[in-house]
């Protein structure tokens, strides 16, 4: 395959937009004999205008050779082996050129039964690394001894035409790392590109591929698609192509029965919010988002266990949650500090209605309080009625005087006792931190 050599001032890649530490390995390596390019997601977000966060650089450099140069790197991945070098909080990765590898050897390369790479560490030429790349907007080269870009599979007109394109067999590839349906996705919201009929012909069809990704994998994933300021556009697309069951599968068959009036509602509702946020700078945690989208489910499975056992409420809850949980961690394992936040979240919800006695203070002064009180916001505005009312109350409550305090406890009506934990120390009211932030 020709190359096309994209000269200087034939485009708009420019070093004063590059990471200062990445020019400096791309330098180090030059002059140690190799050749390095900067490769990937920086090149392709300057030719599309935007601002890059990641700098990769490929290289002909074995990782073991790359690690000897750079005191500050470490090798990570087994998969594919990688060179990470440290800048402070700032990541260099740098990879080796990939080849071509049509036998499965079972060390350099080996692949599982149904196509999918578990290990390649073949190497080859700049031009077989490009082949090698998933999508033709990741497999530009830009060459700092000569300020070109390099391209082996015509990325520059599809970036011009602002189309996603997969190199090489869609279905292979998809075969190869499933992952790379959801990053068809991702990338076609983030870059606002449309994806290729022969990309995505294949994905609805070869979806449930995504059983065999290792369910840590799959958060990574939930987080680059939910927590990145595109959730509501990723939500749309991967419902449409089928893929979001393979993250959320109870609420995926919640949804697909029409059978709760309050669920695609607040989900998007939610979601909305949190895109918001992070447009607006704003940082967010995913226990929030997640404990949304698992709170409908939860909340027929909490009914079904009142209706089948003699539970009482409170076992009735946490027999619930952990049903709900052990079934979604088998599809992206949350981390456990999420997790409590979650439980802290939808604990809330029943400890805000109990505004008797001292429990109105007891609720104000829980450490995750704001976020209990900005889940029932959103509950609130979808649910209304008395779920409104409530959230209300609560809004009323936080900007009163303490005398005011009082009396609105004293008008307020009881409730039923639910899901209790054993009794906090009281605490003098803080400041409350917003909900969505990683403050945990």
């Amino acid at each position: 395959m020709s190359v096309t050599v994209i000269a200087r001032d034939q485009h708009n890649v420019s070093r004063k937009l590059m990471s200062p530490n990445a020019l400096k390995v791309i330098s180090r390596l030059n002059n140690s004999g190799f050749e390095a390019y900067l490769v990937g997601g920086g090149v392709r977000d300057i030719l599309l205008g935007g601002e890059p966060k990641d700098f990769d650089i490929a290289t002909d450099a074995h990782p073991e050779q790359v690690h000897e140069l750079f005191r500050n790197s470490r090798l990570i991945g087994r998969r594919f082996k990688l060179v990470h070098i440290l800048f402070g909080r700032e990541v260099i990765e740098v990879a080796t050129f990939r080849g071509a590898a049509p036998v499965a050897d079972g060390k350099s390369h080996k692949q599982s039964d149904q196509g999918m790479l578990l290990r390649d560490n073949v190497y080859g030429s700049m031009e077989d690394d490009a082949l090698r790349r998933d999508f033709t907007a990741n497999a530009l080269y830009y060459s700092s001894k000569d300020f070109a870009v390099y391209d082996y599979v015509g990325a520059m007109a599809d970036i011009k035409s602002k189309t996603l394109r997969l190199i090489g067999d869609p279905e292979t590839r998809y075969r190869e790392d499933p992952v790379r349906m959801l990053r068809a996705i991702r990338f076609a919201t983030k870059l606002d590109m449309e994806i290729s009929k022969e990309t995505e012909a294949p994905i609805r069809e070869l979806s449930s591929l995504l059983e065999n990704i290792p369910a840590a994998r799959m958060f990574e994933e939930f987080l680059k698609m939910f927590i990145s300021g595109k959730a509501v556009a990723n939500f749309l697309l991967l419902r449409d192509y089928k893929l979001f069951q393979y993250f959320f599968p109870a609420l995926e068959q919640l949804a697909n029965q029409k059978s709760h009036q309050y669920v695609d509602d607040f989900v998007m509702l939610a979601m909305k919010n949190t895109d918001a946020r992070i447009n607006n700078d704003q940082r967010v945690t995913p226990a929030f988002l997640i404990a949304a989208l698992l709170w409908y489910p939860l909340q027929i499975q909490i009914s079904r266990l009142k209706s089948e056992t003699q539970l009482t409420p409170q076992d009735a809850f946490f027999a619930a949650l952990n049903e709900i949980m052990s079934e979604q961690q088998r599809s992206i394992a949350i981390p456990k500090r999420f997790q409590a936040v979650m439980k802290d979240i939808w604990i809330l919800q029943e400890k805000l209605e109990r505004r008797d006695g001292k429990r109105a203070f007891a609720a104000f002064e829980h450490q995750k309080f704001r976020a209990g009180y900005d889940f029932l916001l959103i509950r609130g505005e979808i649910e209304g009625g008395n779920v409104q009312a409530l959230a209300t109350w609560w809004t009323d409550f936080q900007n009163a005087s303490a005398e005011t305090q009082v009396q609105m406890i004293k008008n307020a009506p009881s409730s039923k006792s639910g899901p209790r934990r054993s009794p906090r120390k009281r605490r003098k009211p803080k400041d409350k931190p917003s909900s969505m932030t990683n403050e945990s």
